[in-house]
């Protein structure tokens, strides 16, 4: 069936296809337009359900009102969850968000930024891959503004909106020294990303502070590509090989949930032979008999800067780049 056009709105409006254009547009007053055919117009385009063509609504004003979001994985509460809150945000200003999953894998990132190209969004808000930093330069210099998110390029100038993972991870590691765990193993994964590396080093300067050797053996990396299969099977290992272990910390909440049900397969029982606690919270370690200790990234705190600084740049770009950390919380439950 073929769309309703402006010129169809025109017709039954009695007016020129330029008048419907500029109505559309917002620029009824600054042509001049009376209130009473802005009114006609908007009521006929209503009724037809008119929806504009936003590739050459961008041509035409320069703005196609979307946003192009890349995350890491869409399926995962947490970039889903934010991803939720920076549509409802962005919907306030009249912005519709595209966004796509690159599984951190930096050529399927790259393949979405051509298509976000294509649509010529107004912005991007983007959780690069590890490669993707001469991608982000090179977008910095069409003149639309991008945000990253969850992580940054320490090398690269530009807009981001993190959280302290230093601070989340020293201060769940400390927790479980203050409550008398000392063998506290880590589950991360081999990843030289930012957010990784400061969640690394806060685990290592608390033990340190607390003075407590820090021991290689303590520490199992997982390729981010695993299945869960996989995932189980490789923490079952580390859990059973390293001995005296009596914690351990969950560098994500995937890892945390495969965790769970690795332990739960071994029939340990969390918060009596072991210590659980997660980076980033989920639903699941919620409801859990017992609840799993977590550090909790403040998702509704993240969007709305995310949205506000985009459209910061997009009403009044500014020549210095904004960096924002915001505190996780490490919300203590029975695991621990």
């Amino acid at each position: 069936m073929k769309g309703i056009s402006i010129k169809d709105i025109a017709k039954q409006a009695g007016v020129s296809p330029t008048t419907v254009s500029f109505v559309l547009n917002g620029k009824a007053k600054e042509k001049r337009i009376s209130d009473q055919v802005s009114k006609k117009i908007q009521k006929i385009a209503t009724r037809l359900k008119y929806k504009p063509n936003q590739l050459a609504r961008g041509l035409r004003t320069g703005k196609t009102k979307t946003i192009g979001l890349i995350v890491e994985d869409i399926a995962n509460n947490f970039f889903a969850s934010l991803a939720k809150v920076m549509e409802d945000e962005a919907d306030k200003y009249g912005y519709k968000v595209l966004y796509g999953s690159t599984e951190d894998n930096t050529e399927k990132a790259k393949g979405l930024l051509e298509v976000l190209k294509y649509r010529q969004v107004d912005g991007y808000i983007i959780t690069p891959t590890k490669n993707l930093d001469k991608e982000i330069e090179l977008l910095k210099t069409t003149g639309k503004p991008v945000v990253l998110m969850d992580r940054y390029f320490p090398h690269v100038s530009s807009h981001y909106v993190v959280v302290d993972n230093f601070q989340g991870t020293y201060d769940a590691t400390s927790h479980l020294i203050q409550q008398g765990y000392r063998k506290i193993g880590i589950v991360t994964i081999t990843s030289d990303q930012i957010q990784m590396k400061d969640r690394m080093d806060g685990y290592m300067a608390a033990l340190k502070d607390h003075r407590i050797p820090f021991q290689k053996t303590l520490v199992k990396k997982l390729p981010f590509e695993l299945d869960r299969e996989h995932f189980t099977t490789e923490i079952k290992h580390f859990l059973t090989t390293v001995k005296g272990l009596d914690a351990v910390f969950f560098a994500t909440n995937y890892l945390g949930i495969c965790g769970i049900e690795s332990l739960r397969s071994l029939g340990w029982q969390i918060g009596k032979k072991i210590g659980v606690i997660s980076f980033d919270d989920h639903d699941l370690f919620r409801l859990h008999s017992p609840a799993i200790t977590c550090v909790a990234q403040p998702i509704p705190a993240i969007g709305k800067n995310i949205i506000n600084l985009l459209m910061q740049e997009l009403n009044q770009p500014s020549t210095s780049p904004q960096q924002i950390v915001l505190a996780p919380e490490l919300i203590i439950r029975e695991s621990t």
